[in-house]
């Protein structure tokens, strides 16, 4: 595994349900094409499982 994954939001929320919303705040993402660098570990990867259609991750 990477130490570090890097996150960004390449597809928007709107008309999303609620849980994939909240989701995405939760990895500390705001605005289409912003680029967050988070922790590897599991609960970050099962975040990313979640909302795998409206991101992409490069691990670094």
């Amino acid at each position: 595994m990477a130490n570090k994954l890097e996150i960004t939001l390449t597809r928007s929320v709107i008309g999303r349900p609620q849980d994939q919303k909240e989701t995405v705040k939760a990895l500390g993402l705001r605005k289409i094409h912003q680029t967050v660098e988070q922790q590897d570990n599991a609960a970050i990867r099962g975040m990313i499982n979640k909302v795998a259609h409206l991101v992409t991750v490069v691990e670094k």
